[in-house]
């Protein structure tokens, strides 16, 4: 019997060295699109007063939690019994990303020349519902580039057992979420970080400085994860529409894949931007 419990205990542990080998081949191979993933939920994370940034982050973990929880056992699911499903869902996905990425370029410079007057009344009159608005936007972004996440980790382990493919994508999904999520806390966290250096140091000596970079730092960190963020989306779209729409293989080959792909990413976030603005107009006429 000691035998046999010793036996069981060998299997587990030969089934989580199979699964950190596959789960490191994984995230080696997710470790594009988890950087992208930073990137667009740094962004997304920020912009809310200091007191609402950690509930609000948290609400977007919490969202980012409940994706994983649906998208691994969907994406099994599809995987063993309809994979062709897989490649229309990112399609569509990589539609809403090319959208979101070109809809903030177009935004930028259609409200660049307004006032400060009316910049300033839009963000006192931002409250409870924006905050709402912006959580929803930032976790529906999540659900895309989480089923891009799953999708690639589970094709890195096709030819394992099922249960190594479950545990794997668990875990790659786990550090995702805890690995992003977490990042962008300390990011949001730096100026308070800063104060608090500056305080205890009595804005004296080498901690008052390093606290004043942090502070410093802060803005100039959004300003560059906004605008990287915002060319993630469009690369992230279009790196989905070359690898899984056919005729897209042959068109620009020649091109740098970056390029190629952010070429891709824009075309569609144009065209999506064109139909949507054009179908709300016509919907208003109707209404009217």
């Amino acid at each position: 019997m000691a035998s046999g419990f010793f036996a069981i205990l060998d299997d587990i542990g030969a089934l989580m060295d199979d699964v950190a080998v596959t789960a490191k081949v994984a995230a080696k191979k997710t470790a594009g699109i988890l950087g992208d993933d930073l990137a667009v939920n740094a962004e997304k994370s920020t912009g809310f007063l200091a007191s609402r940034e950690l509930p609000v982050l948290w609400a977007i973990t919490k969202g980012s939690f409940i994706n994983k929880l649906i998208i691994v056992p969907v994406a099994l699911l599809l995987n063993f019994f309809f994979p062709v499903a897989i490649k229309v869902i990112l399609v569509l996905g990589g539609l809403y990303l090319a959208y979101e990425g070109v809809e903030k370029i177009v935004e930028y410079f259609i409200h660049r020349s307004k006032s400060s007057h009316v910049e300033a009344k839009e963000i006192i009159q931002e409250g409870e519902e924006a905050e709402k608005a912006k959580i929803k936007s930032a976790v529906i972004t999540d659900f895309i580039l989480s089923i891009e996440i799953v999708i690639i980790a589970l094709g890195s382990v096709l030819e394992e057992k099922l249960l190594i493919q479950i545990m794997t994508v668990s875990a790659v999904a786990l550090l995702a979420t805890v690995g992003v999520y977490g990042i962008v806390a300390l990011i949001v966290r730096m100026d308070d970080v800063g104060y608090r250096l500056m305080k205890a140091s009595g804005e004296k000596g080498i901690f008052s400085s390093f606290g004043s970079l942090l502070v410093r730092s802060l803005p100039v960190i959004i300003k560059i994860l906004s605008v990287v963020g915002t060319v993630a989306l469009i690369l992230v779209s279009g790196g989905i529409f070359a690898h899984n729409i056919g005729f897209l293989h042959h068109v620009l080959h020649t091109w740098p894949s970056i390029l190629r792909e952010f070429a891709f990413g824009l075309a569609a976030g144009l065209a999506s931007v064109l139909v949507i603005t054009a179908g709300k107009k016509l919907l208003d006429i109707v209404r009217a």
